[in-house]
């Protein structure tokens, strides 16, 4: 994977001083440290991620990281990243106050989460919120973590799914013989 190599776009501008990387587009910058034992190379608009030993395991992991991670950033500032979620269940619903979601999930109190600064919310409705950042680890972690305040039930297929999710439900049990 981390041979592969990565297209810059025409808007994104790179900059590498010693093992540091800044990644500068027109959503945003976003800021790398390269580990021991990866450079990177710049041909026009491509880049390579490169390794100094070939028989090193624990380097050859980190390559195709730095590789993947690299790439997230400069799809991120220049096109950013996005992640729905739903709300399925009677009652359930959420408000938007600034960056403060309050969920109502069921229990017997609302759940109240802030939203880091560099994640934007909004919602379409009730049930509906939308998650967009340039980082796309961030993204991905305040969205897990809604998820995890109510997981899908198997048997009903209740709580917090991500858009688009499929979840298989369980036969109840059966009364009678």
């Amino acid at each position: 994977m981390g041979n592969k190599p990565i297209a810059l776009d025409p808007k994104v501008k790179l900059d590498v001083s010693g093992q540091d990387v800044s990644v500068t587009g027109p959503k945003g910058t976003l800021k790398y440290q390269l580990p021991e034992g990866i450079t990177l190379k710049q041909d026009g608009d491509v880049l390579h991620v490169l390794r100094e030993r070939e028989d090193d395991k624990e380097l050859k992991m980190k390559h195709g990281l730095v590789r993947s991670l690299l790439n997230a950033m400069i799809v991120g500032t220049s096109t950013g990243f996005k992640q729905e979620l739903e709300l399925f269940g009677v009652g359930y619903r959420a408000q938007l106050a600034g960056q403060k979601l309050t969920l109502s999930l069921g229990y017997s109190n609302p759940i109240e989460y802030t939203v880091p600064a560099n994640v934007k919310v909004s919602m379409a409705d009730q049930t509906h919120i939308s998650l967009e950042s340039i980082d796309k680890q961030l993204v991905g972690q305040v969205a897990a973590t809604i998820r995890r305040f109510r997981t899908p039930d198997a048997y009903h297929g209740k709580g917090v799914r991500y858009a688009g999710e499929q979840i298989t439900l369980k036969e109840g049990k059966k009364v009678g013989a």
